[in-house]
């Protein structure tokens, strides 16, 4: 296997890097909207999952982590970056990573990179496993509204460390690193909380139980690979689960799951404009309520053991959907639904339940004609308008892969703007809609 060079510096690179935001900024997704998609595409790997996976690699005293199907996003080429700054050196080749993460240099994250991606708050737990002093900015809120760690340092205090906050980051040491009884509030589940959780009690005395945890599928991507490290995790995917400690964690391979909001997205694509669409890569098992969902907006969903087809049948319906953690209605899901249903025949409405910016889109999608209004949470959409093309900005990862869908079904040119959002969670969006048959391009200002 050909190994690109090791990552040093912010100034070397990991293999082919996703465009970075100073460049991407003159950049912006063009469409031509009315045209039926129509083919297969293949799913990338998970975002999320790539991005707990990464940091977990800071666990391994000995060996190197080789990890598959690691996607060309922007958040996992700052967290390949942030693992080379704590002293892991780090190679890559194609969707292939190799990491040693042997010899840490620093326990200190950066805070240009922590600012860039919230998801640099898992260095955490690895830190303070391993070396028993992390220092980690906090990252406060985000465009999608608050999103506070104390859940974590809640779950680090308990398991002995001291933690200070000094100067907007977490300050934490921790000389006597113990098994804790951990329950997190029942109205979100915190994934974040359980992959730090689950790091943190990986190499700690003793049992670590968490009450309540994420059932996500990621969740269990991680515990896999925490096993095969030689970690002692049970229950992954149901609401506890058990960490007995152990005293070392060695190097160890393992691949990324497939994307399943990635999925879902270039599903919804299909549906808004009326074509035909085979994903390929992802469990069904994955998406349970989302595909139920396209199923009643008037969607045939058809699917095997690693394939997904959503196939236009007629009109679509109007379609009621209220996010919730899994299995059920995806958050990072909302927003392309949203543009679906403004194709929809009858008014839908669309509760957010989980973060208060996530219809930050909503603004954009009005400016293509869609009617939409606001009450509260919840977006009434009135469907079956006419869009219509128009320069629009993406306000985040997911509300500018929205805003892509709605460019598809409207009537003359999308330019989408702050496409630098867009490439941080999806690799090559577009160059994959644009082999479903899409008129879609990137282009310089």
């Amino acid at each position: 296997m050909s190994i690109a060079p090791q990552i040093n510096t912010a100034s070397r690179s990991a293999g082919p890097m996703p465009r970075v935001a100073a460049a991407a900024s003159e950049e912006r997704i063009v469409v031509l909207g009315g045209v039926p998609l129509r083919g297969e595409v293949q799913v990338s790997g998970s975002k999320n999952s790539s991005l707990a996976i990464l940091a977990a690699c800071l666990l391994a005293s000995r060996g190197t982590c080789v990890l598959h199907n690691v996607p060309h996003i922007a958040d996992a080429n700052t967290m390949l970056e942030m693992l080379a700054e704590l002293g892991a050196h780090v190679e890559r080749d194609g969707h292939t990573i190799c990491i040693n993460a042997e010899n840490l240099t620093t326990h200190v994250a950066p805070d240009r990179l922590v600012r860039k991606m919230r998801a640099s708050f898992y260095v955490a737990a690895p830190l303070l496993a391993r070396l028993h002093h992390a220092e980690v900015p906090l990252p406060g809120g985000c465009v999608l509204g608050a999103r506070p760690v104390n859940y974590h340092t809640d779950a680090f205090e308990k398991m002995g460390a001291a933690i200070r906050v000094e100067r907007g980051a977490m300050n934490a040491e921790a000389h006597h690193w113990r098994g804790a009884s951990i329950y997190l509030e029942p109205k979100n589940s915190s994934v974040g909380a359980t992959v730090n959780i689950m790091m943190a009690g990986s190499l700690a005395q003793g049992t670590t139980t968490i009450e309540n945890a994420a059932r996500e599928p990621e969740v269990i991507n991680l515990a896999e690979f925490l096993n095969k490290m030689g970690a002692h995790v049970s229950g992954a995917g149901t609401a506890t689960i058990t960490i007995e400690g152990v005293r070392e964690l060695t190097g160890a391979e393992h691949s990324v799951l497939p994307d399943r909001i990635e999925a879902g997205t270039h599903l919804a694509a299909a549906g808004i404009t009326g074509g035909d669409v085979k994903v390929h890569g992802l469990s069904p098992t994955h998406l349970p309520i989302y595909l139920d969902k396209l199923r009643e907006a008037g969607l045939s969903v058809t699917q095997g053991d690693n394939w997904i087809r959503a196939e236009s049948n007629g009109p679509l319906r109007a379609t009621d959907v209220t996010t919730a953690p899994f299995p059920g209605f995806a958050t990072d899901l909302q927003t392309p639904f949203v543009a679906l249903m403004c194709r929809a025949e009858g008014r839908s409405a669309v509760e957010e339940t989980l973060y208060d910016g996530r219809f930050n889109c909503v603004p954009e999608l009005l400016r293509m004609g869609a009617a939409i209004t606001m009450v509260e949470n919840t977006a009434i959409v009135r469907g079956t308008v006419t869009l219509s093309g128009a320069e629009v900005q993406a306000p985040d990862l997911r509300g500018g892969a929205a805003l892509v869908l709605a460019g598809l079904a409207a009537e003359g040119r999308t330019e989408v703007t702050n496409v630098h959002l867009i490439d941080r969670g999806y690799e090559n969006l577009e160059g994959k809609l644009k082999s479903l048959g899409a008129q879609i391009s990137r282009q310089k200002k």
